[in-house]
């Protein structure tokens, strides 16, 4: 009887550091299982910036490099213009790429950069502290926002995903999450949509994943889940914000 389920190669045999009920791993698992189905993983170069991702390095079998904080667009587009044969992509969270890296990724976006990037969004610096990020909801308690998050005093929590689109370079913007299976099909699909756009040169593509962080909640993992699907969700709609079809400069 054959296997109907097995670790992808891209993925290492080695436990990760991520917290109970984080869904780093999934995504992890997600973006390996692509690479192994459109056998690049001798060509593909993934860059991890600070934050709870640092570490990725140790948990794929393909080449990986590191990048300051909120810089991974920037060196992404140095490998990936030096050598446009490789795969490229950035493995961002909220408080990097929304925050210290807000720049980076619009102006890498704007000039329409042919590599790919997995955001992951959880409202919430989670490495560094549990600080309120720019997608940290309002009312949200943080250790930098004790009260909750007051939109009249720090605004109201940046979408990434519809940002991007608003530009007129970008042609492959996605929004998934992975808390429950029906919505991890749909997060496969976008993120290998993603990297079959890189492979074709057409664009530059970024998916946004909105996740768990049940540690720097202060919740269980099943409470975490709950909470992203009736909180979340309803403010970071899920979908294709924009594909090569419907706008964008997908120029080859």
């Amino acid at each position: 009887m054959g296997k109907t389920f097995k670790k992808p190669e891209a993925l290492s045999d080695q436990p990760t550091h991520y917290c109970p009920g984080c869904t780093h791993g999934i995504i992890h698992r997600l973006v390996a299982e692509v690479i192994d189905e459109l056998g690049i993983r001798g060509s593909t170069v993934g860059i991890a910036p600070v934050g709870c991702a640092v570490l990725a390095y140790n948990y794929f079998t393909f080449d990986f490099q590191e990048a300051a904080h909120g810089r991974a667009p920037a060196m992404a587009t140095g490998i990936k213009r030096v050598r446009p044969d490789l795969t490229v992509f950035t493995y961002q969270g909220d408080g990097d790429l929304a925050s210290i890296g807000m720049g980076e990724i619009i102006h890498a976006a704007n000039r329409g950069e042919k590599f790919t990037t997995i955001f992951v969004n959880n409202a919430v610096y989670g490495m560094t502290g549990g600080q309120m990020a720019p997608t940290t909801m309002p009312g949200q308690r943080t250790t930098t926002s004790p009260l909750g998050r007051k939109p009249l005093d720090v605004g109201m929590p940046v979408k990434m995903a519809e940002l991007l689109a608003a530009l007129e370079t970008p042609a492959y913007i996605a929004r998934q999450t992975v808390i429950k299976p029906k919505y991890i099909k749909k997060a496969k699909k976008s993120i290998k949509k993603a990297f079959e756009y890189q492979l074709e040169r057409r664009c530059f593509s970024l998916v946004e994943v909105v996740s768990t962080c049940p540690t720097n909640w202060g919740m269980t993992p099943m409470d975490a889940i709950k909470w992203t699907e009736n909180t979340l969700l309803p403010y970071y709609k899920l979908g294709e914000y924009k594909t090569p079809t419907n706008g964008g400069n997908d120029a080859k």
